[in-house]
């Protein structure tokens, strides 16, 4: 009984450390700063962006639009960066993109206990998944959660 509430414990610290990624200080663009932790692998950077991006796609549609991107030498900044021109979209990293239509997107992820809480956030849609970090890169230890604003 105490391992099951020991387990129940790290999806709830994750869920406590994605309330507070929330109250980070707001860019002039309205999104958090992108930021991941340093020491994220390129396995587990590529498996985590891999894994949101076509759940993101869902969301926005398909690769039609230009994302922008804040400059960024973070492994997941590549990863995330490669995974969005995989699926189709143009990416770019001047903030005064000249196309109206333009997506800026930025990304927080969060480490705790061995599981990640990764979120990828524009002005009007958050996506999020809580990870658990391999040998090998990540693997998905929660559903995908998907928050929109009007």
């Amino acid at each position: 009984m105490q391992a099951q509430s020991l387990s129940m414990r790290r999806p709830a610290a994750l869920l406590l450390a994605a309330a507070l990624s929330g109250c980070q200080t707001l860019g002039t663009d309205g999104l958090v700063a992108s930021s991941a932790p340093a020491e994220l692998s390129a396995p587990a950077a590529s498996t985590v962006a891999g894994d949101l991006v076509p759940r993101f796609a869902e969301q926005i549609g398909p690769g039609t639009a230009t994302i922008v991107l804040k400059p960024d030498s973070s492994v997941f900044g590549s990863a995330l960066e490669t995974s969005l021109r995989t699926w189709g979209y143009a990416v770019t990293t001047e903030q005064e993109a000249k196309d109206p239509k333009a997506i800026r997107v930025a990304y927080v992820l969060v480490s705790a206990d061995g599981q990640m809480l990764a979120r990828l956030s524009t002005g009007s849609l958050e996506i999020g998944r809580i990870y658990t970090m391999t040998q090998t890169g990540a693997a998905p230890a929660s559903p995908v959660s998907v928050m929109t604003r009007s």
